[in-house]
């Protein structure tokens, strides 16, 4: 049987898998449709496994965030240091208890550089978030090194970074809190939703609380208590366990579905890299002590009207391409945290913010489609 002709390219489609029908009417049946049911504990489990850490599934990597900013009891006055090209929950879930957030630059891969925070540490700093931008990371010995020297807090914002490591070590745990996002443009989705990954273990208990709104709720049903109440602040952390049920065969084939984003990956480098580099367009790398997830194939065109052209070009011929962030210390909110008013230029992070493109890769993606994207980029070098 011949595939369907390719006439468009989408940028995402989330992971579709046969066995999504069969958990989620499982997951009716049994009438398990809250928070914390028997899927989210089976999501955990699987995820422990990968990361070698205490794990709690969240309804986002953002209240994943917020709830560091709430276990390290970030206040008014203290200062946060977060990469400027990430998403804005990256700094807004510090910014919400009243930090001041400092802005670093990037390398050459989108991730945060080392000397940066050397740079913008003060005896205010509380703080230091790494995010491990297209599942690679920084240099996390040297950042380990340097939080531990300034006695600083560590958070690793590995929302993109599921499956990837560092010198064999999975990305977000080598802080004391890290996260994942399962949102639907990520390698594995549960629609929305999130991990919390305690790098220490002595948080868990606190952590159980700030997710059930501030309660021993979990305490309660575990029968260390003989009722629950209130006993700190919190909200509403707790992930459906429909969406935990959509998620739960996606990670039980976790290393398949980055794999065959890898193949995508390796069509495209293989077809393209030559060319692309003749016209000035760089791939994006990935470092040689990451082990990537594959999470995004992307390039840095040479400048902003090239990647204009580029965008154009290939919306043209049906097949979508974005760019990513908006550099946050560029943004009107990021002024507030300005000292003397005055905002740092960060190079590395405009010219991500301004010359970046990612291609489309999903795990349903087939080799035709993959092709289809492959041929009009080639048809644009020309």
């Amino acid at each position: 049987m011949n595939p369907k002709p390719v006439s468009s390219v989408t940028f995402n489609q989330p992971v579709s898998l046969p066995e999504h029908f069969d958990v989620l009417r499982q997951t009716i049946v049994n009438r398990n449709i809250g928070g914390n049911g028997p899927f989210t504990k089976r999501c955990e489990a699987l995820l422990e496994k990968v990361s070698g850490k205490p794990v709690r599934i969240v309804t986002s990597a953002t209240h994943a965030l917020e709830a560091m900013a709430l276990l390290a009891n970030i206040e008014a006055g203290d200062e946060v240091i977060v990469p400027s090209y990430t998403f804005v929950s990256t700094a807004n879930a510090f910014a919400l208890r009243g930090a001041n957030i400092r802005f670093a630059d990037n390398d050459e891969y989108g991730n945060i550089l080392p000397s940066e925070i050397e740079r913008l540490y003060s005896p205010k700093t509380k703080a230091v978030v790494a995010v491990h931008y297209a599942g690679a990371s920084a240099d996390m010995d040297k950042i380990v090194e340097i939080c531990k020297a300034k006695r600083v807090f560590l958070f690793e914002d590995a929302a993109q970074a599921l499956g990837a490591s560092y010198k064999g070590r999975p990305l977000g745990t080598f802080g004391e809190l890290g996260c994942y996002s399962f949102h639907e443009t990520k390698n594995v989705t549960s629609g929305e939703g999130g991990a919390l990954i305690l790098g220490d273990s002595s948080l868990l208990e606190r952590t159980e609380v700030l997710r059930e709104k501030g309660t021993d709720r979990s305490r309660f049903f575990q029968g260390l208590v003989d009722k629950y109440t209130w006993v700190d602040i919190g909200s509403s952390f707790v992930l459906s366990d429909l969406n935990s049920a959509y998620l739960y065969p996606q990670l039980e084939i976790l290393d398949r579905i980055n794999a065959r984003r890898g193949e995508i990956r390796g069509m495209y480098r293989a077809e393209l890299a030559t060319a692309l580099e003749r016209a000035g367009v760089r791939i994006l790398d990935t470092p040689s002590y990451n082990l990537p997830n594959h999470h995004i194939f992307a390039i840095i065109c040479a400048t902003p009207r090239q990647r204009q052209d580029f965008l154009a070009f290939m919306n043209s011929r049906s097949v979508l391409c974005t760019f990513h962030y908006v550099s946050l210390h560029t943004s009107p909110f990021a002024k507030r945290f300005a000292k003397g008013g005055r905002v740092d230029e960060l190079p590395g992070c405009e010219k991500f913010s301004a010359c970046l493109v990612r291609l489309p890769l999903y795990y349903n993606m087939t080799d035709e489609e993959a092709q289809f994207v492959i041929e009009a980029v080639k048809a644009w070098l020309k």
